[in-house]
Parts: structure tokens; sequence; C-alpha cells
């Protein structure tokens, strides 16, 4: 294509340059020979004049007095009736332009000029024609190079873009090129980027959040399950087995959370719900793991609260902020519950060396780690908090407390009232 295009415009350019230099070659042509005509008729008149009045005035006409007046290659004759003709300059070889004129007092004079002359001259105006149709036909090269390199690069980059798509790759380049046509072609091909991009986040993100979710849940069953293989007790194992069913309906409840999430992250199915109870449920879920680690948790602050959101998604949220100070942080956890405007706060800190100030800003994104886990669980309970109304955020870095902030539902008497704060409940 960009051949085709250079060879066009060069054609165009040589008709044009064809058609227009030959007329102006010809016209050029024709105006230098009648101004050299024009010339020597003018000059002949001149000498005649001269002659004129030399001969009116009784004064000598010789060759002596018009040799400083016929100039350069030009040859005159003047014929006197009764004298000889005078000649002045050098005659001429080969074809002549010339002209007569005639006297009042019946002398001639003839003037010649080579021919020669208009041909240097017509040469030297073919040689400018001929210099200014070279560097036309250079810059209609150049500007051929150049426009089919501004149409041809723009096919060839939209078409490693497309291939680029069939390979997999679905990144969009956001790449114009000053063209609408080509532009569209471009938008187009950015939005199909795009829309794979998203479909195959969301794809891989739903994997990633289901495998980082059901892990816990799937390891706390796992146990439950072993402590009734390992007893024979009818009473603990009716107790255990109530426990992992209580379990598989936690399990459910996440498995739909995702993929409600990965639907429409919008969608939700808040309600209002005693915040109390999904913090004791949490309590009770992480006792075991934080009596291994020889650590302790802290709950305190105002009790009784009633918050609106999906129970199951606040006690993932609290979940992975437990589980995020259990892995990174150190000493005693706590978890205290505040109210600050209409709404319910539940702050998570614990006594480690908190969040590196380098990643302070990035610490919900996802795969950003402070170690070498897989930097999905701040992000997955971000995002359940968002869906339901709410939002987690990094209230500070050292130590680390992070604020789960709820929609309050008020209690309306003052029997029903927020109670006082009360003391911390330590758990070992």
């Amino acid at each position: 294509m960009r051949r085709r295009l250079i060879q066009s415009t060069l054609a165009v350019v040589l008709v044009v340059i064809a058609v227009f230099g030959i007329s102006l070659v010809i016209v050029e042509t024709r105006t230098i020979s009648n101004s050299a005509q024009e010339r020597v008729d003018s000059e002949a008149l001149r000498l005649a004049s001269i002659v004129d009045s030399r001969l009116l005035g009784d004064e000598k006409v010789t060759a002596a007095v018009f040799k400083a007046q016929v100039t350069g290659d030009r040859y005159a004759v003047i014929g006197i009736p009764g004298q000889p003709p005078i000649e002045v300059g050098t005659k001429p070889v080969g074809d002549v332009i010339h002209s007569t004129a005639k006297g009042e007092e019946g002398e001639t004079v003839r003037v010649e000029e080579p021919r020669s002359t208009v041909t240097r001259e017509v040469g030297r105006t073919l040689l400018i024609i001929a210099l200014v149709a070279l560097l036309a036909i250079i810059a209609a090269v150049l500007l051929a190079v150049r426009q089919a390199n501004r149409l041809a690069s723009p096919l060839t980059d939209l078409a490693e873009t497309a291939e680029r798509l069939g390979s997999g790759d679905p990144r969009p380049r956001h790449k114009r090129y000053g063209v609408p046509e080509l532009d569209r072609v471009a938008d187009v091909l950015d939005s199909s980027a795009e829309r794979i991009a998203r479909m195959l986040t969301a794809e891989r993100r739903l994997a990633a959040d289901a495998s980082h979710q059901l892990r816990t849940p799937l390891t706390a069953l796992s146990m439950r399950l072993e402590e009734i293989t390992l007893t024979d007790e009818p009473d603990t194992v009716k107790e255990e087995a109530t426990i992992a069913l209580t379990q598989v309906e936690r399990l459910t409840d996440v498995v739909e959370r995702l993929l409600t999430n990965a639907r429409d992250p919008r969608t939700g199915s808040a309600v209002s719900f005693d915040l109390d109870e999904v913090i004791q449920q949490q309590l009770a879920e992480w006792r075991p793991a934080y009596r291994s680690a020889g650590r302790a948790i802290v709950s305190s602050g105002k009790r009784h609260l009633r918050a609106v959101g999906t129970p199951g998604a606040v006690a993932q949220v609290l979940a992975a902020l437990i589980e995020n100070s259990l892995m990174h942080g150190g000493g005693t956890v706590a978890l205290r519950t505040r109210v600050t405007g209409n709404q319910a706060v539940v702050e998570v800190t614990d006594e480690g060396p908190g969040v590196p100030a380098e990643l302070g800003s990035r610490i919900f994104e996802r795969t950003i780690s402070g170690r070498n886990s897989t930097g999905i669980g701040l992000a997955v309970a971000r995002d359940l908090a968002e869906a339901d109304g709410g939002r987690l955020e990094m209230l500070q870095t050292q130590p680390p407390v992070f604020g789960l902030f709820l929609s309050r539902t008020p209690l309306k008497t003052a029997s029903q009232g927020d109670a006082p704060d009360e003391p911390g409940t330590m758990v070992r």
C-alpha cells in the first residue's frame, strides 16, 4: 500500500509537471524570441534617429562614431545614399535576428544579432524550469512518503492490535492517528480490548477471591471433621457435626456473595443486624488460631450497636482484618466499636510494626502485600464493605488501625439507647 500511494502521488505530480512544464516552455520560448526581436527593432530605430540627427546637422557619419553605440554581439550596417555602407561590429555567423529601419534622409540602418543569444537565454530558462520541476518532484516524493507512512503505519498498528486481541492480550493502546476513519477503527478496537480485559479480570478476580475467601472456612471445616473422626462419643460427634454444618452454611454464604459481587458489585442484601453478634462469632472462630500463636485478642467499645449491612459480608471483612493482624501484626489484637455521626465503626488494631510508609496508600490494591502473601484479602474486604454501602479505611499506619464504617441503625427509645463503653474482653 505504501508503494502504491507513493507511485500514484508521483504519477499525478509528473503529469502536472508535464502539462504545465511543456506549456511554460513554449510560452517562455516565444516570449524570449519576441523580446529579442523587439530589442533589435528598437536598436535599429535608435541608430536611424542618430544618423538623421547627424545628417541634419551636417556632421560626419563614420564607423568610429557608432562604435560605442553598437555593443555586445550586435552588428549594424548603415547605408547613406551616395556613400559606401558603414559597418559597425562583427558580422555574426549563422542564423541571426535582424531589423531594418529607414531614416528621414533616405538612409537605412540594419541591425543583426546572432540567434545564439536567444538560444542561451532559452536554455537558462529551461534549466530554471527543470530545477523547479526537480524540486517539485522531490517535494512530492517526500510528501508522498510522509502521507503513505501516515496512512500505512496506522493500518499496521491496527492490524497488530487486532492480532494482540486474538492472542489474548487485551491491553488497549489508546493511540490515535489524526485520521477520522482510522481513529474510529482504533476506538472500536480499544473498546473491545477494554471489554475483554474487564471480562478476563472479573474471571480471574472471582477465582482468586474464591480461593482466598474459602481457605479459612475450609480449614475450620477440616478441623471439625478431624475432631469427628478422632472421637467415639456421640455428644461430641453431634456437637462437632453441628459446628461443621454451620461452617458449611458460611461457605455457601461466601460463595453466593462472591458470585453476586462478580455479577454486579453494587448489588447488596443489606439488613439491620446486631454488630455484637458478628464480632463475638469472629472472636470464637479465631480463638484457636490466636491461642496457637500465643497471642491475645480484645473486644471493647460501644455495645448493642445495630448496623446496616450483610452480616456474612461484615463477618468476612472482619475475618480478613483479623487474619491480616495474625499474619503480619504482633502482640494483642483489639476490636473496638464506636459511633461517629450516623455510622458505626469497628476498629481493628494490633501492636505490630505497622504498614511500611511506601505501602500506606496502596495497601488495598490487589497483589500489594508487605510479605509473601497473595495481597488479595484486604482488596476483597474493601469490595465487600463497599458493596453494602460501607467503607474500609486505614486510619493509622503505625501502629496499624483499620476502620470498618457501616451505616448505623439508631435505637428508638431511651431504654434501648446505646450502652456505655464496656471494658475489653480478653480472649487468649
